[in-house]
């Protein structure tokens, strides 16, 4: 008789957001839109769009995880999430919240770093552009 619970990991590069042993079902949302999973479905691997991770627990409790893209592999009762980011949340308010703190000064520190990048390829090619004259 297949088990009735799956377990849950979602790993970010660098270390593990979540393990959780005993859940029950998980939606998750792709390019195609949401799905959900359930402890009896085929073995399944899936790309996924930046949104929210929903799964329950056998005690009833719903968990909340903030995701960027990233894969959601299950095989068996084993599913497990990869992401570049992802941040726990214990409601939607709360995970609203740390998402726009989190993400957000993520944001400004790429742009920073892209307008870095840029303005050391522009000189780069001034340079390049002086010695082909020469």
């Amino acid at each position: 008789m297949p088990s009735t619970l799956m377990q849950l990991e979602v790993l970010l590069p660098s270390v593990s957001v979540l393990a959780q042993d005993d859940v029950l079902s998980i939606v998750a949302d792709t390019p195609s839109g949401a799905f959900g999973i359930l402890p009896q479905r085929l073995d399944c691997a899936a790309a996924l769009i930046p949104g929210i991770l929903v799964y329950q627990t056998q005690g009833g409790a719903e968990g909340f995880i903030a995701v960027d893209e990233g894969l959601l592999v299950k095989v068996g009762n084993a599913v497990t999430v990869t992401v570049r980011r992802a941040i726990r949340g214990t409601d939607l308010a709360t995970l609203h919240r740390l998402v726009a703190e989190q993400f957000l000064s993520l944001n400004q520190h790429e742009t920073a770093e892209r307008a870095l990048k840029a303005k050391l390829e522009t000189g780069f090619l001034k340079r390049f552009a002086s010695f082909q004259d020469e």
